[in-house]
């Protein structure tokens, strides 16, 4: 009689980018993602919404393991229930309406959203002023729903949050015992709406602005080549810009991905020396496999500002765009997982350098 084998599960760390509600879409990869038993997760990094992300997988996940259920279906539970509380929190109506007003000084919704966004306009009310009560919903949220304190003893998949150092600009990971609704909150920080987050007497704002996300930490204390990223900022578009409106959402898309293209820039360098021989494989470098999932199309009709916005409907269909977008990249690139990129880094993030690089 034959043996019955176990499925050889293939390794990923996934690089979750922040991006307000529009992060439903990367709810909806990750639903994708946990539902092929093929996979495994060594490591997951997410900044603002991508953080959030981040914590309610490995929650459930967590939480599951603790009661001998199927930790992926854990996941995928605890996803639906923080999205379905974060839809329920966009449905109050007047009161959210109220609230709007109260911390945008009476702008208009749709210009309070680019503002919030951006932090361009100089007549801005600051938010110690605007919210001195540092009034934000996600808060007790996360409090109600994450259980921090099973995270800091998972030890798969590991979880890296980051958020920005306020004083030095530079990245600041939580991870283990450091991870925290707290932390949490200072990845989601956008400075022109919420107080800056004080963790150990130091203050922190949103982490897109220095890692969004932040890769380092899958390349340096997780074991998998293969990072996938779930981009949900658009890396370009086709026409430039010309209304005030439209302007201020491409300077937002643009700042929000400034520090992935460097990193990336680092990683195809790296790569490159690798391969010319001129660093050794090792302990210290690896060939990084990069690989991306993003909405395409269905991601860039919508403006920079829809971010901000909570409604049932938007987020239900981010959720199902997400869903297909994980769905069609297994079909298509899920055998070179350990073999081999899927994202040309060169074309896509790093652009053309001198003759001779």
């Amino acid at each position: 009689m034959n043996a019955v084998t176990t499925p050889v599960t293939r390794p990923i760390n996934l690089a979750l980018q922040g991006g307000g509600s529009h992060g439903a879409f990367t709810w909806g990869v990750l639903d994708a993602l946990l539902a092929d038993e093929r996979l495994s997760i060594d490591g997951i990094s997410g900044a603002s919404a991508g953080a959030v992300n981040a914590v309610a997988l490995a929650h459930g996940y967590a939480q599951a393991l603790q009661e001998q259920r199927d930790p992926r279906q854990g996941a995928r539970d605890a996803l639906g229930r923080l999205w379905g509380e974060i839809t329920a929190m966009g449905s109050l109506g007047e009161m959210q309406k109220n609230l709007l007003k109260l911390l945008t000084g009476g702008f208009s919704e749709q210009r309070a959203h680019t503002d919030i966004l951006t932090g361009t306009l100089s007549q801005w009310v600051s938010p110690y002023q605007s919210n001195p009560l540092d009034i934000n919903p996600l808060r007790s949220l996360l409090e109600r729903e994450i259980d921090f304190a099973a995270l800091a003893k998972l030890a798969s998949p590991k979880v890296f949050v980051s958020a920005t150092h306020v004083n030095t600009g530079k990245a600041e990971i939580f991870h283990g015992k450091r991870l925290s609704a707290q932390a949490v909150m200072a990845s989601a920080c956008l400075p022109m709406l919420f107080q800056a987050v004080e963790i150990d007497g130091q203050h922190y704002w949103d982490g897109g602005y220095s890692g969004n996300p932040a890769l380092l930490p899958l390349i340096n204390l997780c074991g998998s080549r293969d990072i996938v990223l779930v981009q949900i900022n658009p890396l370009r578009r086709d026409e430039t810009p010309q209304t005030a409106h439209d302007i201020l959402d491409r300077v937002n898309e643009l700042t929000f991905n400034a520090s992935l293209l460097s990193q990336m820039r680092t990683i195809d360098f790296i790569n490159r020396l690798l391969a010319d021989g001129r660093l050794q494989e090792g302990e210290k470098y690896k060939r990084l496999l990069l690989h991306r999932i993003d909405g395409g199309e269905a991601l860039e009709e919508l403006p920079a500002s829809s971010k901000m916005s909570t409604n049932g409907a938007m987020v239900e269909k981010l959720f199902a765009l997400g869903q297909e977008a994980g769905q069609r990249w297994l079909g298509r690139h899920f055998e070179a997982l350990g073999q081999q990129s899927t994202v040309n880094i060169r074309r896509d993030y790093v652009g053309e350098l001198p003759r001779g690089f």
